[in-house]
Formats: structure tokens, C-alpha cells, sequence
């Protein structure tokens, strides 16, 4: 590394290439550098690096929420299948089998074979909802059997998608 000083005197080196390559500017021609614009620069640099800072942060936060009630929900159904498991139940559990819930008058609560129309519309205890048992031994409310698992359909596309030549 050169110093911009003479050897053994205080008179500044001067620039002895083209001016493209010099430290500081050679030419009248161009635009005259002051420090406040130097200084303004970088004050505009700052500000624009905060703010896509603060843009990225932003979501991020957002995506944190958005996983926060997406694991809520997830406890919910954990909490709601074992209550579900524990219920008393006086026949084995098969996957696909439909149960339905029952309320007793001290509010024990069981599963039965038989739905309200089995029992022609006046069930013995409170009806309080039908559920099937899945293979992975989770349960699906009768109301929700209709609807489709989203992540499941995209996982299948994908797949599809990732297997076919053509594509």
C-alpha cells in the first residue's frame, strides 16, 4: 500500500496515471464532490436499507402469527382426538367404523353403533356427533367428510407433476 505523502516530506503525492484510475477527481469537467453530498448518500442508503429491512420483518412477523394460530389448531385437534380416544366405548374401534357420540344424564359421554335415525329420531342420551376413525387412528366429524384435504390434492399434483415426462 502507497501513502498519499512523499518519502521524508509533508507535500502530498500527486496522481501520476489517467484520471479513471486517480483518488480523487482530476477533472473540471465533472461534477463538483462535497462532503453533505457524500454524507447525503449515505443517509439516503441508510434510510432505503431500514426500510426493506423493516418490509422483510414485516412479513416475517406476519408468517409468525400465521404459523402461531396454525399450531393453535393443531393442539385443538390433538386435545379433541385424545378426549375423543378416552371416551368409553363397549366395542372395538376399527378403522373406516363410523361412532357415534353420546351424553349420558351424569355426563359421561360414549360412543354407539347405532345414529339417532337408528334409534327413529329420539336417541337415549344427548346426540353429541358422529365421527369415523381414520387409518392413523384420527377422527373425522361426520360434517367434515365431504371436505377435501387441500395439502394432501397439492402434495398429489405436485407428485404428479415431478413423475411425468412430459412436463
Amino acid at each position: 500500500m502507497t501513502s498519499n505523502k512523499s518519502k521524508g516530506n509533508n507535500t502530498p503525492e500527486i496522481h501520476k496515471g489517467a484520471g479513471h484510475s486517480a483518488p480523487y477527481p482530476v477533472s473540471r469537467l465533472g461534477a463538483a464532490v462535497e462532503l453533505v453530498d457524500l454524507a447525503r448518500q449515505i443517509q439516503d442508503a441508510d434510510q432505503l436499507t431500514h426500510a426493506k429491512a423493516n418490509a422483510k420483518l414485516r412479513i416475517i412477523a406476519d408468517q409468525i402469527r400465521v404459523l402461531q394460530n396454525e399450531a393453535r389448531k393443531v393442539l385443538e385437534d390433538v386435545k379433541q382426538e385424545q378426549d375423543l380416544h378416552r371416551v368409553q366405548c363397549n366395542f372395538p374401534r376399527k378403522p373406516g367404523q363410523m361412532c357415534h357420540l353420546y351424553r349420558k344424564p351424569d355426563g359421561k359421554r360414549y360412543f354407539s353403533l347405532l345414529s339417532p335415525e337408528d334409534w327413529n329420531g329420539t336417541p337415549p342420551h344427548d346426540y353429541l356427533g358422529s365421527f369415523r376413525l381414520e387409518a392413523d387412528m384420527s377422527w373425522t366429524p361426520l360434517d367434515k367428510l365431504g371436505e377435501s384435504d387441500n395439502s394432501r390434492e397439492l402434495v398429489n399434483r405436485l407428485l404428479a407433476a415431478s413423475f411425468d415426462p412430459e412436463r
